[in-house]
């Protein structure tokens, strides 16, 4: 497959580059910097010395880029995705967005949260969440790559919210994330005098996320459901640790939890059930593509607490893309991301 991506210098950018470096049916054929375009890859990031040499290019010629590759990723900023997804719709290239711009069904929920008009309302996108819309991915041209936030929370409490085990006006997810997540720019808050020995809350009530995941949890739930979401910024370059919590309907018992996780989630590869009384860690899946949860049920309150842990670039990112990318041209979704966790 003919690969490009737009928007290579970024971290989402260039965790694609390392994760398609050890992907046996791929070629890198264009990749993008507007702000560093003449530049080989490899010096912006010496880390991928001998795995590329790549100049960058600009963006401007979508046609020829398009015309060279099977498929486009678009590592931008939201805002800018739809106006490159809506130049190559007519083309023959599927589009794999890691931005928000086509994460939502509704766009009117999109322009709400991130205050920018959507120019390609009839892109008939697909939220690329592997493990819940696989059969949509698999005939989609244009995926919508879940955020990072979003992939570990959604994972952790789809098996409640489908099985309707929780009652969906008590759901709160409390999440952590390193530093990573905010992308590659300065900022004061990314500064490293202001994060190290610190861990802060940030957007409580107001964060971009918040709409997404109670997207996807009101289509399993087949009824609208409002969360509270509080994200935070711990002082590590990746991983993010969601804790939820929910109360449960009356009479639901531990063991109807453990078979709800295990119906819905034994088969995916790329999900590690933890079990009842497990604690994931973001060490263990430190630049993997995998998603580990665990549970505890505690009969005191009634409330189920769920754990989940990710790389916040790989499966929150550009791993899942890749995996999205496998679907989307039929080849084993694992093709590419078997690298183990980074340890210790």
């Amino acid at each position: 497959m003919k690969v490009s991506i737009i928007g290579a210098t970024g971290y989402t950018g260039e965790e694609l580059l390392r994760i398609l470096s050890g992907h046996p049916e791929v070629e890198i054929i264009h990749i993008t910097s507007e702000s560093s375009t003449g530049t080989a890859i490899n010096q912006i990031y010496p880390h991928l010395t001998k795995l590329y040499d790549n100049v960058l290019d600009s963006m401007k010629d979508l046609d020829s880029i398009a015309a060279h590759s099977d498929v486009v990723f678009i590592a931008l900023p939201h805002g800018h995705a739809m106006e490159v997804g809506k130049k190559l719709a007519q083309q023959n290239v599927k589009i794999i967005d890691l931005g928000a711009d086509y994460r939502f069904s509704d766009p009117k929920v999109y322009e709400k949260w991130y205050k920018v008009v959507h120019t390609h309302q009839e892109a008939k996108a697909v939220y690329g969440l592997t493990e819940l819309y696989r059969k949509d991915v698999t005939t989609a041209k244009i995926v919508g790559n879940p955020g990072c936030y979003t992939t570990a929370s959604i994972l952790a409490l789809a098996p409640l919210v489908k099985q309707k085990l929780v009652k969906l006006d008590t759901i709160i997810v409390d999440a952590k994330s390193g530093v990573s997540g905010a992308g590659r720019s300065l900022s004061l808050n990314s500064h490293f005098t202001e994060m190290v020995e610190n861990l802060k809350a940030y957007n409580v009530g107001g964060h971009r996320h918040t709409p997404e995941i109670e997207q996807a949890l009101t289509g399993l739930a087949s009824e609208n459901v409002v969360i509270n979401f509080t994200p935070h910024l711990i002082p590590m370059a990746r991983g993010i640790l969601s804790t939820c919590y929910a109360n449960l309907k009356q009479g639901v018992t531990p063991e109807q939890v453990d078979e709800a996780f295990h119906a819905m989630y034994s088969d995916e590869y790329f999900v590690r059930l933890l079990g009842r009384g497990g604690y994931p860690a973001t060490k263990q899946t430190r630049g993997s593509n995998f998603c580990d949860i665990g549970w505890h049920v505690d009969s005191r309150t009634n409330r189920v607490i769920v754990i989940s842990a990710i790389d916040n670039l790989v499966k929150g990112a550009a791993g899942q893309a890749v995996q999205n990318m496998n679907v989307m041209f039929g080849l084993d979704e694992k093709t590419g991301l078997m690298q183990a966790p980074l340890y210790p």
